[in-house]
């Protein structure tokens, strides 16, 4: 995440986002824990996803979107926003 360092991103747990075949996902970082709403997208030719997001942050109530897009057999980047407030780019590859 170009937002956070690693320290920072793994804090709780090792930073993630998931998403599932049903259109629902999970994101977790530092000490933000939240569930997606996906939909399948394209962006300049590549398949990915744009999502909401809400959960929590150190128990209040956060909420954003943000978008993915498959850059690679195991590799995706995109961006993730908070509703008003900070936003970064990301890049994540698959643990399978």
């Amino acid at each position: 995440m170009s937002g956070w360092d690693r320290e920072a991103i793994d804090l709780v747990e090792p930073g993630f986002i998931e998403f599932a075949e049903d259109g629902t996902g999970q994101i977790g970082f530092i000490a933000v824990a939240g569930q997606l709403d996906c939909r399948a997208s394209e962006r300049d030719g590549s398949p990915g996803v744009e999502f909401t997001w809400a959960g929590v942050d150190e128990g209040d109530q956060v909420s954003g979107r943000g978008w993915a897009v498959l850059v690679a057999d195991d590799t995706i980047e995109g961006h993730l926003f908070f509703h008003l407030g900070d936003d970064s780019s990301f890049r994540a590859r698959s643990l399978r």
